[in-house]
């Protein structure tokens, strides 16, 4: 056991510093302002730069070409990546890889490894929906329906499309498929995918749940990191700002709604790594699955949270373009409506609380 300990914590550390080939370690987000609103948001080269360093394969098996590792050292990463806002769609292509692994697909497999191509999930058939088989249909073999919130889609060289049989892998270029893109507040683009006639073939998947709530749980702790760093601005601007010659960290009204904060940040990290825990200890599916809806639902509230306060205690600045603070809140704002909303989230684990076992 204590080697076990030993060797994800390790993992978590090397992680953690590889960061800084994407994630500056000054806090600076000059190339997340130069992507904004810009072809599809984010930079193919950084892309190329995560391929190479391994992230897109973190939790998939060996076997597949991965490396093998658990949900403790996914969200370590994640939350790294939140911290710098990166832009980059990695939690949907790292559920698309483990979608393919589950349906025995390889070729694609390898190019999306390489950074070659592209490739994303596309589960979700309504903001409201937490169900991947729900949205499309298959006739004839035919793909009918439509799929929505594909972060990074416009750069997508395939889909990985959730149905009610299993996956369909659709190119981008297919014919009847028609993509619709969104601009986010935040500077990035998600798409809608939609399939009037999409010649397919399904393939086999049984652990498309699975892939959704591991995908959710990274996404959460992509948002950890937003908050966290959003948090980190807040605080340095209430010891810098003043007001009647003190500054204004030193009103308690403001200190007590930081702690607040403080403690939802802490509350968060430990349900991010209860739920992640259960996934690499092999937990039940049910027991899993409850642990990253409570996860991802406290998460969510956190972040709404802190982007409120940060507004409220920067006061008009905070929403400014020109801070930094408000691409924080603008991330915050776009991003915490992905994988579900929070009262689908609790409604899906209450109904799983109460399964007699």
């Amino acid at each position: 056991m204590k080697n076990e300990i030993e060797d994800w914590e390790e993992n978590v550390q090397m992680l953690t510093d590889s960061i800084g080939a994407v994630v500056p370690p000054d806090g600076s987000v000059s190339r997340v302002r130069k992507a904004r609103h810009v072809g599809a948001g984010f930079d193919t080269n950084i892309w190329h730069t995560m391929a190479e360093m391994g992230w897109l394969a973190i939790t998939l098996d060996e076997t597949c070409g991965g490396l093998g590792l658990g949900l403790r050292e996914a969200t370590a990463l994640l939350k790294g990546l939140g911290k710098g806002l990166t832009p980059e769609p990695i939690t949907p292509a790292i559920m698309a890889l483990r979608l393919m692994a589950d349906a025995g697909e390889k070729i694609l497999i390898d190019e999306a490894l390489s950074g070659e191509k592209i490739i994303l999930a596309a589960w979700q058939a309504t903001p409201d929906s937490v169900d991947p088989s729900a949205g499309v249909s298959i006739k004839d073999a035919l793909l009918y329906g439509k799929k929505i919130s594909i972060e990074g889609g416009l750069a997508a060289h395939a889909f990985v499309v959730t149905t009610p049989h299993g996956i369909c892998i659709v190119p981008k270029d297919s014919k009847g498929l028609t993509i619709k893109s969104t601009p986010m507040h935040d500077g990035t683009f998600t798409t809608q995918l939609i399939f009037e006639g999409v010649k397919t073939s399904s393939l086999a998947c049984t652990n498309m749940e699975r892939s959704l709530f591991e995908a959710q749980l990274m996404h959460c702790a992509y948002l950890l990191g937003v908050s966290e760093r959003a948090f980190e601005i807040t605080l340095a601007y209430l010891r810098l700002r003043k007001q009647f010659g003190v500054a204004i960290g030193s009103f308690q009204a403001l200190q007590h709604r930081s702690t607040e904060i403080k403690i939802q940040l802490e509350l968060a990290r430990a349900s991010i790594a209860a739920a992640a825990g259960a996934i690499d200890t092999g937990k039940s599916h049910r027991h899993c699955q409850m642990n990253a809806h409570r996860a991802s639902t406290r998460v969510k509230m956190l972040t709404r949270l802190v982007a409120r306060e940060a507004v409220q205690m920067h006061g008009a600045i905070g929403y400014t373009d020109e801070a930094d603070i408000g691409l924080y809140v603008r991330k915050a704002m776009t991003s915490v409506g992905l994988y579900g909303p929070e009262y689908r989230l609790r409604e899906n684990y209450m109904a799983l609380r109460e399964i007699q076992v």
